[in-house]
């Protein structure tokens, strides 16, 4: 049996939260530091900007990781790909293509612990499930790992116009089933701002590309902040992300 002291509280790390097979390791301070470069990494810690590790402790059950995000395994613990056959693979480069994240992805399955890079980002977990049935759209690039039981798909915007004028994607990736996601993001969550659309005629209407994830379920359009163009002009706005329907939107408060 392979032991390790990766989850024991450090005056350096400690765990500071734990979703589903997943516990994120928090580095407090770089102790690993010359003299030059001491003072820069503690005032980067004093602002939040650390290293953050994500663990994955796997009693027979299995994760996706995004490719090159391994840093060491240890105990019964295999890895495949999660492609299922030439057609999967062919849909999923075809994806990758559109999206910009990589075709194949490792599964990780066993007994054992999973340890990924450490990252300056912030990580977020999410519990797919909570975002409907038709599960999350997430922006490019946040992806970072999730639980087997989540299901990776491709959708693309009801119209052409909501990836020209709205300064997103044509296509994204969505998330759906049951499990925990694990996401890096831009901000950290306490900035993070949640509105949950209730009826099926709320709208939540943002200038710019600020919401990081949504419900699939939401229908996602671009439009003019007034009736006509000279109105538009006018009053500096332009063109506006406007969601609608029953669901989440998850915003940064700058544009990502």
């Amino acid at each position: 049996m392979v032991r390790t002291n990766i989850n024991q509280e450090t005056p350096s790390r400690r765990i500071v939260e734990q979703h589903g097979c997943f516990s994120l390791l928090e580095y407090s301070r770089d102790i690993s530091v010359s003299k030059a470069t001491a003072e820069i990494e503690y005032f980067a810690a004093e602002m939040n900007v650390r290293k953050r590790q994500v663990i994955a402790n796997l009693e027979n059950n299995g994760v996706i990781v995004q490719a090159g995000a391994m840093q060491w395994m240890a105990g019964k613990v295999e890895a495949a790909t999660n492609i299922k056959s030439a057609g999967d693979f062919a849909k999923k480069l075809i994806g990758s293509k559109v999206t910009g994240e990589s075709a194949v992805k490792p599964r990780y399955a066993g007994q054992g612990t999973l340890v990924l890079e450490p990252t300056y980002k912030h990580i977020l977990f999410e519990d797919v499930a909570s975002w409907g049935f038709g599960g999350m759209v997430i922006e490019d690039k946040l992806f970072y790992a999730c639980e087997d039981t989540v299901e990776m798909k491709i959708v693309a915007r009801s119209n052409l116009s909501s990836a020209a004028l709205g300064g997103e994607g044509l296509f994204n990736n969505c998330l759906c089933g049951k499990g925990i996601a694990v996401l890096e993001s831009p901000v950290p969550r306490d900035e993070l701002i949640l509105m949950e659309l209730t009826e099926q005629d709320d709208v939540v209407k943002i200038d710019g590309n600020m919401a990081i994830a949504w419900s699939n379920s939401l229908k996602f359009t671009v439009e003019r902040t007034t009736k006509t163009l000279i109105g538009s002009a006018a009053s500096g706005e332009g063109f506006v992300n406007v969601y609608r329907g029953i669901g989440k939107i998850l915003m940064a408060p700058v544009g990502v």
